[in-house]
């Protein structure tokens, strides 16, 4: 059913596309505003969002109301101005296998050396543009005005959140490795990822259908557990995924300096001269390959991997008790079972 959805996602999206310079004026405005927009939402992606917002609304309504996969691609344009000024941030020239938004841009102008803004200016914006797209097609759904103004609060709120995450992990970057706990690290999980790429998307659907708010409470921590082990495994890709599938190296997230759990826990677990290591290369970053590997064997030494594991285990295990207890459809119920095994297997 995943897939099916997803597919009618796409559908949705392509529709979209179609009808947005004749909603905004995009190509009469600007014609490489309109391209760009076009191009960069266009990108192939999981659409795990919009599909998740969709079982959130189904399993609870007996129902497809008007609009409501249009309405879903909100989370998909939320996603993209995510996506965009991430990218600025984080100094990456790519994005989905093709170059990111600011990229684009700063090719686009190479040209006219004595400008005074920068493809990343331009990028910003854009960002922006698509924020206030995403809102919009929000209010494409034919629903109760009541339920629909709750469920956009929680959209609202999922982009409020995922910044405040994006920066206090920023923070988190000048901290002291011994001074960075495991709740630091979740909290920078739950905001970041878990609650709009999870959590927000399913309450968002159950709140639009009507749920008793007991229940949206259920799936909104049954997200946040999902998203936590989510994060946790996708760190362990990140450090030990085959780069011909990752698209990137696997010794990114220890160059970056990022405070993961994997980190963490190795760590807590070194020796000496271990902590000295790994100390070293959060204050200072890598001189070279030797020390990254060399901290990706401390990771593996500490127990730190497996630690990491049984935690997704545990996670899992406790999101399966919050699906349980949820009065939801059987068929979207098992859909989200499935989809969490699948995404959480090690």
């Amino acid at each position: 059913m995943f897939m099916k959805m997803k597919i009618r996602i796409e559908k949705e999206l392509s529709a979209y596309v179609q009808t947005i310079d004749k909603l905004y004026s995009f190509n009469r405005l600007s014609p490489i505003l309109s391209k760009s927009i076009k191009e960069f939402i266009c990108r192939p992606g999981k659409r795990v969002r919009p599909v998740l917002f969709c079982i959130g609304y189904l399993g609870f309504s007996r129902k497809t109301p008007p609009g409501l996969y249009r309405s879903a691609l909100s989370l998909e344009l939320l996603h993209d101005f995510l996506l965009v000024h991430d990218d600025i941030v984080d100094k990456s020239d790519t994005r989905r296998g093709a170059p990111s938004m600011h990229a684009l841009f700063n090719r686009y102008l190479y040209p006219n050396k004595k400008i005074r803004f920068s493809g990343e200016d331009l990028a910003i914006v854009i960002g922006d543009v698509m924020y206030a797209m995403g809102l919009e097609a929000f209010l494409s759904v034919k629903e109760d005005l009541r339920r629909k103004e709750a469920a956009l609060r929680k959209l609202i709120s999922a982009a409020l959140y995922t910044g405040s995450g994006e920066f206090i992990e920023l923070l988190l970057g000048i901290k002291p490795i011994e001074k960075v706990t495991q709740e630091d690290i979740y909290k920078v999980y739950d905001y970041k990822t878990a609650n709009y790429t999870f959590a927000s998307p399913l309450t968002m659907g159950s709140t639009l259908a009507g749920a008793e708010a007991g229940q949206t409470k259920k799936l909104f921590s049954y997200g946040l557990l999902l998203g936590r082990a989510f994060q946790i495994k996708d760190d362990i890709i990140g450090t030990f995924g085959e780069e011909k599938i990752t698209g990137k190296s696997n010794l990114t997230d220890i160059k970056e300096a990022k405070r993961t759990l994997l980190i963490w826990y190795a760590f807590n677990r070194a020796d000496k001269n271990g902590k000295s290591i790994i100390k070293r290369v959060m204050l200072k970053g890598a001189s070279d390959n030797t020390e990254l590997l060399e901290i990706r064997k401390i990771i593996l030494e500490s127990g730190s991997l497996e630690y990491a594991k049984n935690q997704i285990k545990y996670l899992l295990s406790k999101a399966s008790m919050q699906l349980s207890g949820l009065k939801m459809d059987a068929r979207y119920k098992e859909t989200l079972n499935n989809f969490s095994e699948k995404i959480l297997k090690t």
